[in-house]
């Protein structure tokens, strides 16, 4: 059963999968904070949020991603994990 699970590979279980090692990685990376300051180095990269007005119809584009080591180790744990299922 897992074989042909593998042949039908889910995006879903992949993108799940990397939002928890990422929040993972990153609950641990504040953890440790105090005492390892090199972990609160962050590269933040993204669009600043910004909102299309129609008078009749409001909407916000934006997005924002902050990679810390931890977060990056998370997210390759994430993968990884995924790879083996």
């Amino acid at each position: 059963m897992a074989k042909g699970f593998k042949n039908y590979s889910n995006v879903w279980v992949l993108v799940l999968l990397l939002l928890v090692g990422g929040l993972t990685g990153s609950a641990i990376g504040n953890a440790l904070a105090p005492f390892l300051p090199w972990l609160k180095a962050t590269s933040t990269i993204g669009l600043k949020p910004f909102t299309l007005d129609l008078q009749f119809f409001n909407l916000t584009f934006g997005f924002t991603f902050a990679l810390s080591p931890l977060t990056a180790l998370g997210l390759l744990l994430g993968y990884f994990i995924y790879r083996r299922v």
